[in-house]
């Protein structure tokens, strides 16, 4: 009994593949490369909302220093959220070119020195293309400007800065 129930989930896991294969997708899970030598990871999950409209949601998580920190900076973590609503004003969602508004929201804390936390974050609108490749795989890119609010004592940034998305993954 045992061998048919595996032969049949194997062939449901195979037949569901295939169809997903040839549907448009309408969810993408992505990483962020770039934000990441930066320090900051993120992963994305993206839904389409409607032909032209999405929204994705994840974690973002500050937990090391990253490329562009200083000599004496404090060490510290920000543990928080990441949400965004892209309009893809030519293609269709999740794929084509597109505008973003994104936000993050963090707890930042460090025990290095003399306890410290608070709270930080940023704001930002880009423009960028999402391709997908083979019906499954993700890259993006984009730019904007952002407001940072995102430090904690003598460590990270605030102000107005050049923003940049760089996203790889998948798309089902």
């Amino acid at each position: 009994m045992v061998a048919p129930m595996k032969l049949a989930l194997a062939l449901a896991a195979t037949l569901s593949f295939a169809t997903a294969a040839h549907a448009e997708p309408t969810w993408t899970v992505q990483v962020d490369p770039l934000t990441t030598a930066l320090g900051f990871v993120h992963l994305q999950v993206e839904h389409a909302l409607a032909p032209h409209w999405s929204v994705y949601l994840g974690p973002s998580l500050k937990l090391f220093p990253g490329l562009l920190a200083e000599d004496g900076d404090i060490a510290y973590t920000g543990i928080g959220g990441e949400l965004g609503v892209r309009y893809y004003f030519c293609g269709s969602t999740p794929r084509g070119s597109w505008v973003m508004v994104r936000g993050v929201l963090a707890h930042l804390s460090s025990d290095e020195g003399p306890e410290l936390s608070g709270v930080g974050g940023y704001v930002s609108a880009l423009g960028g293309y999402t391709w997908i490749f083979d019906g499954r795989w993700v890259v993006a890119l984009g730019l904007g400007i952002q407001y940072l609010d995102y430090e904690l004592g003598n460590a990270g940034v605030k102000g107005v800065l050049p923003a940049a998305h760089t996203a790889i993954g998948v798309a089902f």
